[in-house]
Formats: C-alpha cells, sequence, structure tokens
C-alpha cells in the first residue's frame, strides 16, 4: 500500500465502543477521494486520527512517508494537512482577512519573541500572510454568489455560504499538500453545491489532494476519482464512484434492505 496518505489497519475504540476499526486507506497525490457512509459511520473520527485530534488504539498513519499518529494536531498541520469542519469554526469577530492570516501564521517560523519586538523577519512573514489570505479570499470567492462582504467584514455578518469558503480559504492559507473537507455541502442550496464543485476541482488544480466527507451523493459520484465506504466503522467498499455505486453492500447500508436493487442509491447518487 503506498501513497500520500496512508492508513494501516487503523483501529480507534471508546472504552467498549469502536468507532473505526481495521480501516485500511491509500489516497494518491492529486485525488479528490471520498469517504462516505451513514451517519455515525465513523467519517469524522477518521479525519480526526488523521489530523492528531485522536490517537489510534492501534495501526498507523502515515504522511509522505512519514508517521504522523502521536503527533499534536498543530505538527500535523505544519506537515502539510489541513482541515475544515461540519460546524463552522471561525473568529465571529474578526474581520474576513484576518480568519485567513490565522491559517498563514500555521506555518510561521518567528517565535513570540520576534514578534513582540517586531524582528524583520517577523515583519516579512506579516507581510506575506496578508498578501497570501488576499488571494485566498479572492481564488474563494470566485466561486460564490454573492452576500459575503468584503475582507474587512467580521466573519459572523457573512452569507452562510461566505461563510464555508472562508473556512476553506483560512484551511488553503496554511499552504497544506492535502486538505481535508468535512460535509462542506452541508445546507447550501443547489447553487451554491455546484460552486462548491467547481472550487474543489480548482484547489485539485492547485496541486492540493482532497480528502472529502460529504452526504450529498450527487456531488461526491461528480467529482471524486476513487471513494471509499464506512458502515459502523469498517470499510465494506473502495474503488471508482461507477464501481461502488453497484456494490450491494453499499445498497444495503444506505437503504437497509438486503433485496434493495440499486435503483433508489443510483438516484440519490446522480447516475444516469
Amino acid at each position: 500500500m503506498s501513497g500520500l496518505l496512508e492508513m494501516d489497519r487503523v483501529t480507534i475504540r471508546f472504552g467498549g465502543v469502536v468507532a473505526i476499526s481495521e480501516l485500511d486507506l491509500a489516497i494518491e497525490e492529486g485525488e479528490i477521494f471520498g469517504l462516505i457512509g451513514p451517519n455515525g459511520a465513523g467519517k469524522t473520527s477518521c479525519f480526526n486520527v488523521i489530523t492528531g485530534v485522536y490517537q489510534p488504539t492501534e495501526g498507523q498513519v502515515r504522511f509522505s512517508g512519514r508517521t504522523i499518529a502521536g503527533l499534536k494536531p498543530h505538527k500535523i498541520t505544519q506537515l502539510g494537512l489541513a482541515r475544515t469542519f461540519q460546524n463552522i469554526r471561525l473568529f465571529p469577530e474578526m474581520s474576513a482577512l484576518e480568519n485567513v492570516m490565522v491559517g498563514a501564521d500555521a506555518q510561521h517560523r518567528t517565535g513570540i519573541p520576534g514578534a513582540i519586538f517586531g524582528l524583520p523577519r517577523h515583519r516579512r512573514e506579516q507581510r506575506e500572510g496578508e498578501a497570501l489570505a488576499r488571494e485566498l479570499l479572492q481564488f474563494t470567492e470566485a466561486f460564490g454568489h454573492g452576500g459575503s462582504g468584503d475582507e474587512g467584514e467580521a466573519a459572523r455578518n457573512l452569507s452562510y455560504g461566505g461563510q464555508r469558503r472562508l473556512e476553506i480559504a483560512r484551511a488553503l492559507a496554511t499552504r497544506p499538500k492535502m486538505l481535508l473537507l468535512d460535509e462542506p455541502a452541508a445546507g447550501m442550496n443547489p447553487a451554491e453545491k455546484q460552486s462548491l464543485a467547481e472550487l474543489i476541482q480548482a484547489i485539485r488544480n492547485r496541486g492540493i489532494t482532497v480528502l472529502l466527507i460529504e452526504h450529498d451523493m450527487s456531488l461526491v459520484m461528480s467529482i471524486c476519482d476513487r471513494i471509499a465506504v464506512l458502515d459502523f466503522g469498517r470499510k465494506i467498499a473502495e474503488g471508482l464512484p461507477s464501481e461502488v455505486r453497484e456494490e450491494p453492500a453499499v445498497i444495503d447500508a444506505y437503504l437497509g434492505r438486503p433485496e434493495a436493487d440499486g435503483d433508489a442509491f443510483e438516484e440519490a447518487s446522480g447516475a444516469s
């Protein structure tokens, strides 16, 4: 098994509850990889173990060939992994520009003394971070539908879609090799979902690998190169969207009946 991100028989237990069981994944550089499954399947737990929020009970997690299990979340971010959250987590009173600059700060090398005394390296990093934040705001807003305000607008005043894009811009400001998106289309209307799909593809075109958790099957099937399906913490299928869509175990997991013929899942997944 090889890839930019590798999970080797990862298991997470919380007391007697198994959130993830012996999960193997290998995500290649440049992919848009979908991670799907019913509610409670273990998808967000998977994100949390990748980003250092949880430690695996068993197994290994590697990124760019390096074992990252046991590292603190900020160290994993510095290695090139960034994420967004199912529930938007912005600094509501800070401006859009300031929120994105927080992401840029993750890769700054100047310590607290340098910031306090305004050393030249700190000032240079601040200028570079501000320039990057502005560029990323323009990049993400190109896929918006208006109503997002400007860079000086407080995050709490932005539209819902604007807040989603702002969180993505902040994650991109950490200069990731891989971006983990946790249900980015939640609460969006069809037009916003289409723009989100275009944004995700544009992010991949910038050389960033994407790992996507999403319940909107039409979105997943239209943009993902490969998909893995979890159910009760176990991987029950993996492959191309066309392959996963026809997998009986996947149909059963979503529809809850062994005799399902796949038509309903195909409708949900946008198949023609």
